[in-house]
């Protein structure tokens, strides 16, 4: 390791201030900022509350589509996927004609702001809690003995010091390897960063959970405001041991189903199935990952590609007057608003409104797992996130100025005012 320079580290055209304390990001995964009002007001987070009230309270906007991958890795570079390149947990390749998961290394296209403070001297670690992100976020890390901690919940008693920079990280904690689908997975990053904090006292540290709570339950409901409530006991913890905290998240959560709690959903391929032909255009679904439980692959965003010849405008007017859908852009007009990639989208993308989901054909998604009345996100409905630091800043702007991916820059400018 590099003695560090303590100064300020310029990456991705961002400058980043070197971090007197511990600057701490921590992403709320699927935290619809009613979540916090909810649990707020039944007394459920008093450090939070505290934190508001004393630091800074702001709302911001995620990237769209506002889904984990892309959100993640915005927060991890400081930058739109147009930069970074990961714009879904899915994509299509084109060139290969094969439908992939987006967590390989290969499709990052920016270094991050991690592998930036290491290279600088600083000590970093990241815990996430699903493995889908380990690699995506590790990107560029030297790990092994004073190198970076770089693991997942999912995975902590097989981390090694090597590949993760910590030894059996299950162990370490005392806990054992929570069950994916439960809060436990969360509240294991969470214990996590607490004891980073107080053993290693990294300058960076990354700390993302699962929305698997959230797409089970509503703000009001007692097992979300149970997970706040654990939540805001950690916070806490961090903020005493002296961090520059800034908490965000990578989207938001919108009920997504009827009246009798059936999924809202409109089949888009099936749709253009009877437009085009079966088979003729391709929906992609770039909420799709492998822990499909909770949302049965259903999101506010799709993707599609259309066969040669194909009259692309009359299919976005038509699509347009579906009233299931509040946008339908072409590929050229996506890039421009949204700030993606145009070599990783389809033709058109589709947005769906604030109850609805896109599915692909009816037969194609397996329902049979949703216990609970749908609860997803990916949208612009779902763009809206909480910003809260634990310091003031007084000229932070808000939403829409103010994005999730500013985290890093915030944590690290109010970590060097600290001495």
């Amino acid at each position: 390791m590099n003695a560090p320079t303590r100064t300020a580290v310029t990456v991705n055209d961002r400058t980043y201030p070197w971090p007197n304390v511990p600057a701490v990001a921590i992403c709320l995964d699927g935290c619809e900022p009613a979540y916090l009002e909810a649990a707020i007001a039944d007394g459920l987070m008093p450090n939070l509350a505290r934190i508001r009230a004393e630091g800074t309270d702001r709302l911001a906007h995620s990237v769209i589509p506002s889904f984990t991958n892309p959100n993640n890795l915005s927060i991890a570079t400081g930058r739109p996927p147009a930069v970074h390149g990961i714009c879904g947990n899915y994509l299509y390749e084109p060139e290969t004609g094969e439908e992939v998961m987006m967590n390989d290394v290969r499709f990052l296209r920016a270094p991050t702001i991690f592998a930036a403070f290491q290279k600088a001297g600083a000590k970093v670690a990241i815990v996430t809690a699903k493995d889908k992100l380990r690699a995506l976020l590790g990107a560029g890390l030297k790990h092994g003995q004073g190198g970076a901690v770089c693991f997942s919940s999912e995975r902590a008693d097989e981390t090694t010091l090597e590949t993760n920079g910590i030894e059996n990280a299950s162990a370490w904690l005392g806990r054992p390897v929570p069950e994916v689908y439960s809060a436990d997975l969360s509240e294991f990053v969470f214990a996590a960063g607490v004891k980073l904090l107080e053993e290693r006292r990294p300058d960076v540290m990354y700390l993302t959970t699962t929305d698997y709570i959230q797409h089970k339950f509503a703000p009001e409901e007692p097992e979300a405001k149970a997970f706040y409530d654990m939540f805001d006991r950690y916070l806490g913890q961090l903020d005493a041991a002296g961090a520059a905290i800034v908490v965000t998240a990578d989207h938001g959560m919108k009920p997504k189903h009827d009246a009798e709690g059936a999924p809202n959903v409109i089949y888009v391929q099936d749709v253009l199935d009877e437009w085009l032909g079966t088979g003729a255009a391709r929906v992609i679904l770039p909420i799709t990952d492998p822990y499909v439980v909770h949302h049965g692959a259903l999101g506010a965003f799709a993707t599609a590609y259309l066969p040669e010849g194909a009259d692309r405008a009359d299919l976005v007017r038509r699509l347009v007057a579906r009233p299931e859908l509040i946008a339908v852009l072409t590929r050229e007009e996506a890039v421009a608003h949204y700030e993606l990639p145009a070599d990783r989208i389809g033709d058109i993308v589709m947005i769906s409104g604030e109850t609805m989901t896109i599915g692909t054909s009816e037969n194609r998604h397996d329902l049979a797992a949703l216990k609970e009345p749908l609860r997803s996100h990916g949208g612009l409905t779902e763009q809206e996130v909480p910003f809260v630091v634990n310091r003031v800043l007084r000229d932070l702007p808000g939403a829409p100025v103010l994005r999730n991916f500013d985290a890093f820059y915030f944590a690290c400018v109010a970590a060097a005012g600290a001495r």
